[in-house]
C-alpha cells in the first residue's frame, strides 16, 4: 500500500515516524527546504517520551508530481498554504485513491453535502480545492496529538494521541475504514466519526480559546491556566463556539468541561498526566515567524456566525488583533 505525508511538520512528522516505523506501508514524504534536506540524510527523527523512533521513507522529494498515485494522502501543511497544492494533491489520488485533510479549524470542504455547496472564500479563496481536486477524493482529520519541529526533520511528542476521521458526508465509507486500520496498525488510535463537523467543533472549543490566547500572550497552555483574567477570556471564546456550532446544527456543550478541564491540566486529555510547558500549533508559528491558520479557527467561525445571525462578541474582539499579529509575521 503506498501512503504519503504531504507536509513533513509537527503531525506530518509524527505520522511519517509511526507509519515508518510499523513498516506495513510503502511510505513517501513530500518536504521542502530544511526539512526535506534533513530527511534526505538523516531520516525523520521522532521523540517520544518512550522512546527515539528514525524512519527512512522509500522517496522524499519536494514535488508531489514527481510520486506515483497513492492509495492514501496525508495532507497536513496548514491551511493558507493548501490552495497551492490542490493539483499537486490530485495526482497523488489519482484515479481511485483519497486525501485526508489533518489541520486545526474549519476545513475547506465544509459546506460539502449542505444546502447551498460552495467553496469557502476565506479558505480557498480560488476554489483550486474545491474544483481541482473536489470534496468527494477527500476524507477529514482531526488531531488530538501535541507535537512540534524542534530540528529540521526532529520532531518532539509530547502526549496525546486520538485522531478522528470521517467522511465529509457522513458515511462510514470503506475508504474511512481502511485508513482507521492502517493508522491502528500503526500504534495512532484513531477512529471513525458518522459526524465530522461535530468533532471539529469540538476541538474547536480548543483550538479558539487556546491557540488564539497562546499566541497572543506566548505563554504555553499552563501559563493560561494559571491566569484568572485569561481564563475568563478562554471561557468567553469557547460559549461563542458554543453558540455558533448550534447554530450549524451541532450541540458541542456536553464537551465543554472536557475542553475546560483540558485547560486547566495545561492541554492534557483527560486520563493523561498533566503537561507543562505545552505550545499549541499557533504560539509555535509566532514564535517562529510564520503566518497563522487565524481564518480556519477563527475568520470562518466568525464568517458562520454571521451566515446565522447569531452573535459571537469574543471572537469579534479577539479576530481584529489576531489578523494583526497575523500581517506582522507574512
Amino acid at each position: 500500500m503506498r501512503v504519503c505525508i504531504f507536509g513533513a511538520g509537527a503531525v506530518g512528522g509524527y505520522l511519517a515516524g509511526r507509519l515508518g516505523q510499523a513498516g506495513h506501508v510503502e511510505l513517501s514524504v513530500v518536504a521542502r527546504g530544511a526539512q526535506k534536506l534533513a530527511i534526505e540524510r538523516d531520516g525523520v527523527r521522532l521523540h517520544t517520551p518512550s522512546e527515539t523512533i528514525t524512519v527512512h521513507p522509500a522517496r522524499v522529494t519536494g514535488n508531489a508530481l514527481e510520486l506515483p498515485e497513492q492509495d492514501f494522502t496525508f495532507v497536513t501543511v496548514k491551511v493558507g498554504a493548501q490552495p497551492a497544492i490542490a493539483k499537486e494533491v490530485r495526482h497523488l489520488v489519482g484515479a481511485t485513491g483519497h486525501a485526508i485533510f489533518a489541520a486545526n479549524g474549519v476545513p475547506w470542504w465544509w459546506k460539502h453535502g449542505t444546502a447551498e455547496p460552495a467553496a469557502l472564500s476565506l479558505l480557498d479563496p480560488e476554489g483550486r480545492l474545491w474544483n481541482d481536486l473536489t470534496p468527494e477524493r477527500v476524507l477529514g482529520c482531526v488531531v488530538y496529538s501535541a507535537n512540534e519541529v524542534i530540528a529540521p526533520g526532529t520532531v518532539r511528542h509530547l502526549g496525546n494521541n486520538r485522531w478522528v476521521l470521517g467522511e465529509p458526508d457522513g458515511m462510514l465509507s470503506a475508504r474511512l475504514q481502511a485508513t482507521v486500520e492502517v493508522l491502528r496498525q500503526a500504534g495512532i488510535h484513531a477512529e471513525a466519526s458518522p459526524d465530522l463537523r461535530k468533532e471539529i467543533w469540538a476541538k474547536l472549543l480548543r483550538n479558539a480559546s487556546i491557540n488564539s490566547l497562546c499566541a497572543l500572550t506566548r505563554l504555553p497552555v499552563d501559563g493560561l491556566a494559571a491566569d484568572p483574567e485569561l481564563l475568563a477570556q478562554a471561557e468567553a471564546l469557547v460559549e461563542d463556539i458554543v453558540v455558533v456550532a448550534r447554530s450549524q446544527g451541532s450541540d458541542v456543550s456536553q464537551q465543554l468541561s472536557a475542553a475546560r478541564e483540558q485547560l486547566r491540566r495545561g492541554g492534557a486529555e483527560a486520563g493523561t498526566a498533566p503537561v507543562r510547558g505545552l505550545r499549541p500549533s499557533m504560539l509555535q508559528d509566532v514564535l517562529a515567524g510564520r503566518p497563522l491558520e487565524v481564518e480556519a479557527i477563527v475568520g470562518q467561525v466568525q464568517a458562520l456566525a454571521r451566515e446565522s445571525g447569531v452573535a459571537c462578541p469574543a471572537i469579534d474582539a479577539i479576530l481584529p488583533i489576531l489578523r494583526g499579529l497575523n500581517r506582522s509575521l507574512i
